[in-house]
């Protein structure tokens, strides 16, 4: 089955430098995710001062673009993995190790749906 592991983190930084996970832990994580077989996809997301907000009308008109999400968030998506494993406890487990779950982050883990 697969699931999405949704990657966010405060938009502060992490609660704590030394609960902050560093580039080779990342690198240690994705290399584990591949090398069990299960990674379907993933991908980083640029900075979140790089987003745009599309608002469509009730008539399908595009009715405003802004620059950022400008929203009150307590979180940022970061980026994302697509799973492919046995069951939801193993999905969770995955997340767990995430170095996103750390420092202020969590892992938001869904289901894929398949139609």
């Amino acid at each position: 089955m697969k699931y999405m592991l949704l990657i966010n983190s405060s938009p502060e930084g992490p609660a704590a430098e030394a609960d902050c996970a560093s580039f080779d832990d990342w690198m240690a994580y994705d290399k584990m995710v591949r090398e069990s077989g299960i990674h379907v996809s993933g991908h980083s997301l640029a900075d979140l001062t790089t987003a745009t907000t599309v608002r469509v009308a009730p008539d399908g008109q595009r009715t405003i673009t802004t620059d950022g999400p400008f929203a009150e968030t307590r979180e940022v998506l970061g980026g994302y993995y697509v799973l492919d494993v046995p069951d939801l406890d193993a999905a969770l487990d995955w997340a767990a190790r995430c170095p996103g779950s750390r420092g202020g982050g969590s892992v938001v883990v869904r289901p894929v749906a398949e139609f």
